[in-house]
């Protein structure tokens, strides 16, 4: 069992930054993909990125690659998304979540292949 705790989130005007840290308890942190997911009102949950469990991998979506950065720290057993640049359209609850290592980058970004998820924390860019 893994339990997933996010934070950071907060309002921020567009051109700022923000950085999210999902903590995560549980054994063998480094076994998990871990990934980034939105929802915005009214919208289905939506893929940001993705990160194998040694980090050396990393994807994104196509609307925040070169402004977003997942990375983690295994020995902190947490993994960031660091969102520069932020946009009113990034306006979202960003999820984080864990999956077993075998999930390739390109099946990352279905939600359906996470098995563990956090509560979630609000992200709102004002225009």
């Amino acid at each position: 069992q893994v339990q997933l705790v996010e934070s950071g989130g907060g309002l921020v005007q567009a051109g700022g930054s923000l950085r999210l840290s999902c903590a995560a308890s549980g054994r063998i942190f480094s076994a998990y993909r871990m990934a980034w997911f939105r929802q915005a009102p009214g919208k289905e949950r939506e893929f940001v990125a993705t990160i194998s469990g040694s980090g050396g991998t990393t994807y994104y979506a196509d609307s925040v690659k070169g402004r977003f950065t997942i990375s983690r720290n295994n020995a902190k057993n947490t993994v960031y998304l660091q969102m520069n640049s932020l946009k009113p359209e990034d306006t979202a609850v960003y999820y984080c979540a864990a999956g077993s290592a075998s999930i390739t980058t390109g099946q990352g970004m279905g939600p359906e292949r996470y098995d563990y998820w956090g509560q979630g924390t609000q992200v709102t860019v004002s225009s």
